[in-house]
């Protein structure tokens, strides 16, 4: 079985980049562009792992990690915000206050991408 992987992000060329990365490796990448409909998934489908935008027009990416893991049934699940949120600051919080498991900046290099998701499920 294929590590299922949750991707929440509303750019659709983001998106699509990376699921072909990560489909790539082997990974089944489930996506969304919908904060809200993403949180739907993750509840049903319990991913091994979700990809996270934090800048949505719906609902904010940090909205959406704080339900997470405020809630039993995903609260174990770890994340990884890829975000054009690029200041040191930004990184800061999400890693050191948020505990992200990992922070990417876009842009970014797959290979940054790939160690990251491979770190955490392999």
């Amino acid at each position: 079985m294929p590590k299922k992987i949750v991707y929440i992000e509303d750019d659709f060329e983001m998106t699509y980049l990376i699921k072909m990365i990560l489909e790539r490796r082997g990974y089944e990448i489930i996506a969304t562009n919908n904060g809200l409909e993403g949180f739907e998934i993750i509840e049903r489908e319990k991913p091994d792992l979700v990809l996270l935008d934090l800048m949505m027009p719906n609902i904010d990416g940090w909205d959406i990690y704080h339900q997470l893991k405020s809630d039993t049934r995903t609260e174990q699940i770890p994340v990884i915000v890829i975000s054009a949120k690029a200041q040191p600051i930004d990184r800061v919080l999400g890693l050191q206050i948020a505990k992200v498991n990992y922070y990417i900046s876009k842009p970014f290099r797959p290979q940054e991408l790939i160690e990251c998701v491979e770190s955490i499920l392999n």
